[in-house]
C-alpha cells in the first residue's frame, strides 16, 4: 500500500493511547517522502501538547504538520499535487471528516488517518467509527496495560489519582499525567450507566 497508485485510498490507524498510532503515521509518511511523494500532514489545532506545527509521538518522533480548526480546512489547504494526506488525532475532528477523507481519496490521494477509536468511557470516539467503515485498510494497535502488562485496548482517564467519572467532558487533551493504557478488565468508568 506504500506505492503510489492512481486510485486513492483511506487507511486508519487506531487504538488506545500509548499504542503507537502517531509513531506509525509518521513511519508511513516518512516512507512516502523517501518514495518522493508529496505529503501534507494535518492535525487539530487543539492538540498542542508537544508542538503547535508538528505531529509528535509520545516517544519524541515528529513531522511537520498544519494545525486546522475543522476538517473542511483540510480540503481547502490540500495542494493539487499532494499525493499523501495524513491526519493525526482524527477523533478530535468534526463529523465531516469521513466525507473529506472520501473526497480526497476519490481524487486519487492516499489518506492516512490516526486516532483513538474509543474515548475514555470506552465508547466510539467522534468520526472514527465512520472512518473505520469506509477505510480500505485498518490497523488496530494495542498498548501495554499499566496494571497487568497484558495488551491494552482502553484509555483510562485519571483525575486527581482516581478514574474519571462517566460524566466528565469527553475531550481533555493530555498525556501520561491524565491517561493510562488499560486492558478491558482493568478499565474503570465510575457512574457509567
Amino acid at each position: 500500500m506504500d506505492a503510489l497508485t492512481k486510485d486513492g485510498s483511506i487507511e486508519v490507524i487506531c487504538g488506545c493511547m500509548f499504542s503507537g498510532k502517531t509513531e506509525e503515521l509518521i513511519r508511513r509518511v516518512r516512507r512516502a517522502v523517501i518514495a518522493k511523494q508529496k505529503v501534507q500532514v494535518f492535525k487539530p489545532h487543539i492538540d498542542n501538547r508537544y508542538a503547535v506545527d508538528q505531529v509528535k509521538s509520545h516517544n519524541g518522533l515528529g513531522f511537520d504538520a498544519i494545525p486546522v480548526a475543522c476538517s473542511e480546512d483540510i480540503l481547502k489547504l490540500t495542494q493539487p499535487d499532494t499525493t499523501v494526506v495524513a491526519i493525526d488525532e482524527a477523533q478530535f475532528f468534526d463529523e465531516a471528516l469521513p466525507r473529506v477523507a472520501n473526497e480526497l481519496a476519490d481524487s486519487g490521494k492516499r489518506v492516512i488517518c490516526a486516532g483513538l477509536d474509543l474515548d475514555f468511557r470506552g465508547e466510539p470516539f467522534g468520526p472514527m467509527p465512520a472512518l473505520l467503515a469506509i477505510a480500505e485498510r485498518v490497523d488496530k494497535l494495542t498498548a501495554i496495560c499499566v496494571i497487568s502488562g497484558e495488551p491494552a485496548t482502553r484509555t483510562q482517564r485519571i483525575i486527581n489519582g482516581r478514574p474519571a467519572s462517566y460524566y466528565d467532558p469527553v475531550i481533555l487533551v493530555g498525556a501520561t499525567e491524565s491517561y493510562e493504557a488499560r486492558a478491558r478488565r482493568y478499565h474503570d468508568v465510575p457512574d457509567k450507566p
